[in-house]
């Protein structure tokens, strides 16, 4: 049942309340901000102060890296023989590479640097001996590992072996491409 109001008499206007001139305006936003801001600085430093004194009987010893560390800094050694063979010829190209990189040398930002050091790509290229399409689809294995590991927005071999300083990720990534060509049947 619909409820009904009585209409307004004729004649009178409804007006909201008149703001009260005797009451001054609130703080702003800044000003509230920046009181929270001062609250929670002075917390902060007697919470600081309370730390100190409540740690102030515990002994402690600087902390020696060699303790935290525990992988290894070098790249894993070489496999025991470069005539390791995998029975498929991609998982092959990519092991006769990883092999190359170990025992030769790693470098950055060109395919060989002046001391015969090659990168991932450099490597694979010299380990194809002119076999474009094996080239071309050992580095499709190596970049799809790697963006695997790394995430898709990785644009290509080389731009992800110049983002290191060390062989070490780079052959740890080139050792799962085998693994990867391998189970492919590549």
């Amino acid at each position: 049942m619909p409820l009904h109001h009585p209409p307004a008499p004729t004649g009178t206007t409804v007006r909201p309340p008149a703001p009260d001139a005797a009451r001054a305006p609130g703080p702003t936003l800044e000003d509230r901000l920046a009181l929270a801001d001062a609250t929670m600085t002075a917390r902060l430093a007697e919470a600081a102060v309370a730390y100190e004194v409540n740690t102030a009987h515990l002994a402690t010893e600087p902390l020696d890296l060699a303790d935290v560390v525990t992988l290894p800094l070098a790249p894993p050694p070489p496999p025991d023989s470069p005539a390791e063979t995998h029975p498929t010829p991609v998982a092959a190209l990519l092991q006769r590479a990883h092999h190359r990189l170990a025992t030769r040398g790693w470098c950055t930002g060109r395919l060989v640097d002046e001391d015969g050091a090659r990168c991932l790509l450099g490597a694979l290229r010299a380990e194809a001996h002119g076999d474009p399409r094996l080239e071309g689809d050992a580095a499709d294995v190596l970049l799809d590992t790697i963006r695997r590991t790394f995430g898709a927005d990785v644009p290509s071999v080389p731009h992800f072996n110049d983002a290191f300083g060390s062989p070490t990720i780079p052959l740890r990534l080139l050792t799962r491409a085998i693994t990867t060509a391998t189970t492919r049947g590549l």
